[in-house]
């Protein structure tokens, strides 16, 4: 008895299931012109080949004033592979402010846009880093506009 069967063979550059993103964040009031610093966490994965990326992560930021902001947002982002090395994604997405001061603590809604430069030194997308420059417009009170910048490393899941 004979079996025939076909073997498929696997894209060299086959794409990660998911990518996390661990680094450091800054940002900077347009507002009032505070800074603030902190880490950055987040995770990628890739719904829609060439076109669709969702990314959800967090953000601590600590400022002098003894005050702290979590970020948490959902981006959803468009990809462009500009080398095999090189990756840039622009994004757009919703994003929850928690921030606590001496004597206060507030919630609120904001929206962000973020330009993603990917860069993976090896050609292979296993490890990298990234860098990642964004804005944020606050629909709380007061309208709280920002600026801000990551980066950090990025590590492929299989």
């Amino acid at each position: 008895m004979l079996c025939a069967e076909t073997a498929f063979a696997q894209p060299v550059d086959k794409e990660p299931a998911a990518i996390v993103e661990l680094g450091g964040a800054a940002g900077w009031s347009l507002n009032n012109g505070a800074s603030n610093f902190g880490a950055d966490a987040a995770v990628e994965f890739t719904p829609i080949e060439n076109w669709l990326e969702l990314e959800a992560g967090t953000t601590p930021l600590f400022s002098r004033h003894h005050s702290t902001e979590w970020n948490t947002d959902l981006l959803f982002k468009k990809p462009w592979t500009l080398s095999k090395k090189v990756e840039l994604m622009a994004g757009v997405g919703p994003e929850w402010v928690h921030t606590r001061e001496p004597g206060m603590r507030a919630n609120s809604i904001a929206a962000e846009a973020v330009l993603d430069f990917m860069f993976w030194p090896g050609g292979k997308h296993k490890l990298g880093w990234f860098l990642e420059p964004g804005y944020d417009y606050d629909f709380a009170r007061g309208h709280e506009r920002s600026i801000g910048i990551s980066g950090g490393l990025l590590i492929a899941i299989p």
